[in-house]
């Protein structure tokens, strides 16, 4: 649940970095830090706990004076795995020079041969993490460029990654290198910014561009210059976030999740709206690419997801067999990436994720692919990985979902899963009459959830008598069992 924000432009660092790392508080995490370059020193500060605290102190030990003059830097939120949250196994980590700060996503997982075989050149670590190995791994090989500097380093490493990078020997540059964890860049007016999350960065730009796998770049206040692990210039699209920023504020409600909630019938409309042809008693899915004959040249729906998502694959389930008569199937991504997965050509994967970038439906969609599968995506994040990687699917339009248990995406999901079983249906052996009829019942969803909604202050009246139990069962059957299923993650949530 880590956070990573980078800036640099002609705006305060300081600033921008902790107003990004609160955007990222939801995420949740046990600590915090800052590395800033100023007149090409390093600056660092870190701490166990909160931004609030973080932000104290560099209130005290950065002057005013101090943090309007810098304009780079890289900022971190932990969430502990390597070593208990202290200051020390907080982010931002330094090379054994002290010249090189780099925060750190995802786990490396050779780093105890790394440290060892650094140590043996004696190297001296402060924590434990394995994210200070890999600042030290970089530092190792710094020759002067920090581009081929990482690029010899990570391809070293064994596991995930992403990196954001500051050091003194490029006082105008910050590197970022992605493997199996999000890096999306901002590409303002005389500023660029960095983060894990597109949240950290809605507030200056809605142009971002998305590292691939094994990607490295630099980014400068003017752009970014991306390349591979081998140093070849590679070339990314810059897509456009579609929401503002004030979609990922609270506006006046308790918490997220409570905000997510009530945006259900407006996040459905924007998921159903332009997607349903009710004369002909189907749904428009352009983002799909399939003709009718494709459609019915499947044979079996296999959909990968972990959660959430699976829940809402479950739903799908039902759906796709009873409108479409088509047999369907939700793995659980996590357990699909490990197996040998018996996948045929006339076989559709679907891979559903509201983030786009879920690691282990991703590795699915790769095995997948490798088998020879037909591949599509439901995801809510435009230009994600998994949007990107199967080049076909259907967007949620769900806006941000921040709150840790979904709500808006699960509903969403849902309701693009029973359109795309309508249209399949359609293809196959669902009557224009039935789907005439479903495309009615889909419109009418929204206003369903709204007036479900309306309960809201008798909900709250039940929930002080079962907030206290210690066990709880939620029961389904057909289509609410997966329903149950989503109800008891969120009440452990």
């Amino acid at each position: 649940m880590c956070g990573i924000v980078g800036y640099i432009g002609d705006r305060e660092a300081p600033d921008v970095l902790l107003n990004g790392l609160k955007r990222l508080e939801y995420r949740g995490y046990d600590s915090a830090g800052l590395a800033v370059l100023q007149d090409r020193k390093m600056n660092l500060v870190k701490c166990e706990g909160k931004v609030k605290r973080l932000s104290d102190r560099v209130a005290q030990d950065w002057s005013p004076e101090f943090r309007s003059s810098v304009q780079i830097g890289v900022g971190h939120t932990r969430w502990a795995t390597h070593g208990p949250p202290t200051d020390s196994n907080a982010h931002p980590h330094l090379d054994q020079t002290g010249k090189l700060a780099l925060v750190h996503n995802g786990i490396i997982e050779n780093y105890v041969d790394l440290r060892k075989q650094l140590e043996a050149k004696g190297h001296q670590f402060h924590s434990d993490t394995d994210s200070e190995v890999l600042a030290h791994l970089i530092g190792e090989h710094l020759n002067g460029n920090i581009l081929e500097s990482a690029c010899a380093a990570l391809r070293l490493v064994e596991g995930t990654f992403g990196i954001a990078m500051i050091a003194e020997s490029a006082p105008d540059q910050i590197l970022i290198a992605r493997r199996g964890s999000p890096i999306v860049i901002g590409l303002g007016t005389n500023e660029t910014i960095v983060a894990s999350d597109a949240s950290a960065i809605i507030s200056h730009t809605r142009q971002v561009v998305y590292l691939d796998d094994d990607d490295v770049a630099i980014i400068t206040a003017k752009g970014v210059d991306i390349r591979n692990l081998a140093n070849v210039p590679v070339t990314r699209e810059v897509a456009e976030i579609q929401w503002d920023s004030k979609a990922a504020e609270k506006s006046g409600f308790e918490h997220f999740m409570l905000k997510e909630m009530f945006e259900q019938p407006e996040a459905l409309r924007n998921a159903i709206r332009g997607r349903l042809n009710e004369s002909l008693g189907t749904a428009i899915l352009a983002g799909l690419s399939l003709t009718s004959r494709e459609i019915v040249d499947i044979n079996r729906l296999v959909m990968v997801s972990c959660g959430t998502s699976f829940h809402a694959g479950l739903v799908g389930e039902y759906y796709f067999e009873d409108l479409a008569v088509l047999p369907a199937k939700a793995e659980q991504a996590a357990e699909f990436r490990y197996r040998n997965p018996i996948i045929g050509s006339h076989d559709m994967v679907l891979a559903i994720s509201q983030s786009g970038e879920t690691a282990d439906t991703l590795a699915a969609v790769r095995e997948a692919e490798q088998k020879g599968a037909m591949i599509a995506g439901i995801c809510n994040t435009v230009g994600s990985t998994i949007a990107r990687e199967t080049g076909r699917g259907v967007y949620l339009h769900a806006g941000p979902e921040i709150g840790v248990a979904s709500t808006k995406a699960f509903t969403c999901q849902v309701a693009i899963l029973l359109m795309m079983a309508l249209k399949f249906g359609r293809c196959r052996r669902l009557s224009r009459q039935s789907g005439i009829e479903l495309c009615k019942e889909i419109q009418k969803l929204p206003d369903i959830v709204q007036r479900t909604l309306e309960v809201n202050d008798e909900v709250a009246a039940l929930a002080p008598k079962y907030s206290k139990v210690d066990n709880a069962f939620f029961i389904g059957r057909g289509y609410l069992y997966p329903v149950a299923l989503e109800g008891a993650l969120n009440w452990s949530s």
